[in-house]
């Protein structure tokens, strides 16, 4: 579908990129700095064409990508950025068909991405305690991707605990955006089938360390990961090459693990194995085994 249709969100987009936000109405006017233009002269464009304000004021007028438009979204709780949201579903490994736990649902960006991973076939349970995000969350949901049947919302506190399915069957996936996810690790490990991911981010590394502890004190999770990504853009003119003099740095930190048989992975002695030089010689293991 190439034309704009009433009731979309579109991006109008000036020639240093700057985008402002709206949703087409029939018989509305937008405004900006003085200028208007109506609503009916965007509607049936093709997406991606040239419109003029009121006084000569010139924008490209396009439908957002996913990205975009999580950043210009009405807010409730604090987006993710994209940079975040692009890794999510990949080291959490969301997959066509799966079953994911989300809390909480926020204002709905990482909702929209796990959405997205699982298609039409999956499905995503996403708890939130607060009424007013919730409501925002869904508004923007239904914005960009209209009804969407794969989507359970519910109004709940994932720190109470989480609730099995119907069916009876576990989640595939876990992934939680909530300032202390080690509280509802507990409840993760009773409803995240063996072989599952559990996914958790978090601004702090305090809040990082409570996370691992209390994943490596069930015993059934291993392979326990932490990093964080920093984007740095880069300005090309001509053979004036650099990087721009803005990024987005630090956002937060992902923390990644898999559910196993109990007791596969003990909790560490992270003392003993520290002064034995235990990391050292699994390091030098694992090289071993890449040159081979």
């Amino acid at each position: 579908m190439s034309q704009l249709q009433n009731g979309e969100r579109v991006h109008l987009v000036d020639k240093k990129g700057r985008q402002y936000a709206l949703t087409l109405k029939a018989g509305d006017i937008y405004h900006f700095s003085g200028e208007t233009i109506p609503h009916d002269e965007l509607i049936g464009k093709p997406d991606g064409t040239v419109v003029t304000l009121s006084k000569g004021k010139r924008f490209l007028a396009l439908r957002p990508t996913f990205g975009e438009y999580v950043l210009k979204m009405p807010r409730g709780a604090q987006v993710l950025y994209p940079k975040d949201l692009s890794l999510i579903p990949m080291w959490a490994d969301v997959y066509p068909g799966a079953r994911v736990f989300e809390a909480g649902t926020g204002s709905g960006a990482l909702t929209m991405a796990l959405l997205r991973a699982v298609g039409p076939t999956g499905l995503v349970v996403t708890y939130e305690a607060r009424d007013d995000f919730a409501r925002t969350a869904l508004t923007n949901i239904e914005r960009y991707m209209g009804p969407v049947s794969t989507l359970m919302p519910c109004r709940k506190n994932a720190y109470e605990g989480i609730d099995v399915l119907e069916d009876g069957r576990l989640f595939d996936r876990l992934v939680l955006d909530l300032p202390e996810p080690w509280q509802v690790v507990p409840h993760a490990a009773k409803v995240l089938r063996s072989g599952g991911i559990y996914l958790s981010f978090v601004p702090t590394i305090p809040q990082v360390m409570q996370t691992v502890e209390a994943l490596e004190r069930t015993s059934v999770f291993g392979m326990i990961e932490t990093f964080e990504t920093l984007l740095r853009t880069w300005s090309i003119q001509g053979r004036s090459v650099r990087p721009d003099h803005r990024m987005v740095a630090h956002s937060g930190f992902l923390t990644v693990a898999r559910k196993v048989e109990e007791g596969w992975w003990s909790r560490p002695n992270k003392t003993v194995e520290a002064e034995a030089g235990g990391e050292q010689d699994d390091e030098a293991h694992e090289g071993e085994d890449a040159q081979a």
